[in-house]
């Protein structure tokens, strides 16, 4: 192929990332510094100058419409220059002479992405992500090529991608960087002065300072999340085997599943245990409670699971009594109401980290969603990957204040039972 100049002069903060030699890189960079424009041309490079046979390279953003937002027109501006470049619009796809492919997608829709080879990958905006993007999708997608990937984002609390950050800083097979608006010199003075005046102080170190310990804003549960972990209740727990452990269920339909397991332990609620998965059925579910050592308790459900399913006639309450799960459902509260029961549940609850991990990170991510017209964030919450887990700890907090407020031990009046200060 003949010399191809691309219309890309790269800003010297981006440098050693286009240089590195390391086949997995994580970038920390504040807004605005121009890390989607610099990793669409790592992806097209990278396409021009593979040797493999049919190259195939993926931007993923948190959402498929983010994407064709955030990164289609850099796509087609920067390849343009190419000859005999083909543009696919409705697959946000473009085509090289070469047989290198690079395609956008969306982590919304992780199946799409299974079954795939790639030799490179960025993953932008990787802190609104669910963990699962990586380790069971891409991961496996980039084995038989050996290709290689960029995480890069803005912070959004201590989630996976802060921990994702820190791991790497200490590897020496991956290459890290961070961005800062007081280093870079990208943005006037001036301009990062008149963001600190109408910005609170987390969202300015977040957004422009790249800290990982400002509060995720519009967050349901992250200070406590971030409370809990402070105080120790992040841990390590012992399951006590002749205790019950009770699970609290959020059923998917088409879309992921999420129970928790919990006991009460000594006056604290221990939840100790987290299963999560999608486009299973409920036998799957059985059988990974039948599979684990517990001695259960009562199972509770969301109200719709006494909804009657058109193929089969019967409820998924029903389905799950047949496969050996009697569940109670919970009492329908309104969303206010069930997110109020939460933040009362959180202060008496202790996780298991390394079994609730990926749960406990959905709770930190769990949000409002932002609405950019009016600037401001709207009263119902972002349905993204947290959501699930959010739904699920939610029946829980719903069902456990239902259940200990009509349980009175002997000599108790029931205003006296009050063991979580309900």
């Amino acid at each position: 192929m003949p010399a191809i100049t691309i219309p890309y002069r790269p800003r010297a903060a981006f440098k050693p990332l286009h240089q590195r030699p390391q086949r997995f890189a994580v970038g920390v960079a504040h807004r605005r510094a121009g890390k989607t424009v610099a990793c669409i041309n790592e992806l097209i490079k990278g396409a021009l100058s593979s040797k493999r046979n049919q190259p195939r390279f993926a931007y993923i953003a948190p959402f498929f419409v983010q994407a064709k937002d955030i990164a289609w027109e850099y796509v087609k501006h920067y390849s343009r220059a190419v000859p005999g470049v083909k543009f696919h619009e409705s697959e946000l796809r473009v085509d090289f002479p070469n047989g290198a492919r690079v395609r956008l997608y969306g982590a919304d829709n992780p199946e799409r992405l299974r079954g795939l080879y790639l030799d490179g990958v960025v993953l932008d905006e990787y802190a609104q992500m669910s963990p699962r993007i990586w380790t069971e999708v891409i991961r496996p997608s980039l084995a038989d090529r050996q290709g290689w990937v960029v995480f890069i984002g803005t912070p959004m609390g201590r989630n996976a991608f802060c921990k994702l950050y820190e791991q790497a800083k200490l590897d020496p097979t991956w290459f890290t960087f961070r961005l800062k608006a007081s280093e870079t010199g990208l943005l006037p003075l001036d301009e990062l002065a008149a963001a600190k005046q109408v910005m609170s102080p987390d969202q300015y170190a977040q957004e422009f300072e790249c800290s990982f310990q400002a509060a995720v804003q519009g967050a349901y549960y992250g200070e406590m999340m971030n409370r809990l972990e402070q105080q120790g209740a992040l841990a390590t727990l012992s399951i006590q085997p002749d205790l019950p452990v009770h699970t609290a269920w959020d059923l998917g339909i088409g879309d992921s599943t999420v129970i928790w397991f919990y006991q009460q332990q000594a006056g604290r609620l221990a939840v100790v245990d987290y299963v999560e998965a999608s486009g299973v059925g409920l036998d799957y579910y059985a059988s990974q409670l039948a599979a684990k050592p517990y001695k259960y308790g009562e199972h509770l459900l969301p109200h719709d699971a006494e909804v009657r399913e058109l193929g089969t006639g019967r409820s998924r309450l029903e389905t799950l009594k047949q496969l050996g799960i009697k569940g109670r459902i919970v009492p329908k509260l309104s969303l206010e109401d069930g997110i109020n029961a939460v933040r009362q549940l959180l202060p008496q609850c202790q996780f298991d980290i390394n079994r609730c991990g990926r749960g406990i990170e959905a709770l930190r991510q769990y949000r409002r969603e932002w609405d950019d017209k009016g600037q401001t964030f709207r009263a119902s919450p972002l349905h993204d990957w947290a959501s699930h887990a959010a739904d699920a700890f939610r029946y829980l907090a719903v069902g456990w204040r239902d259940r200990t407020r009509a349980l009175p031990t002997p000599g108790q009046t029931q205003a006296d039972y009050n063991p979580f200060g309900w």
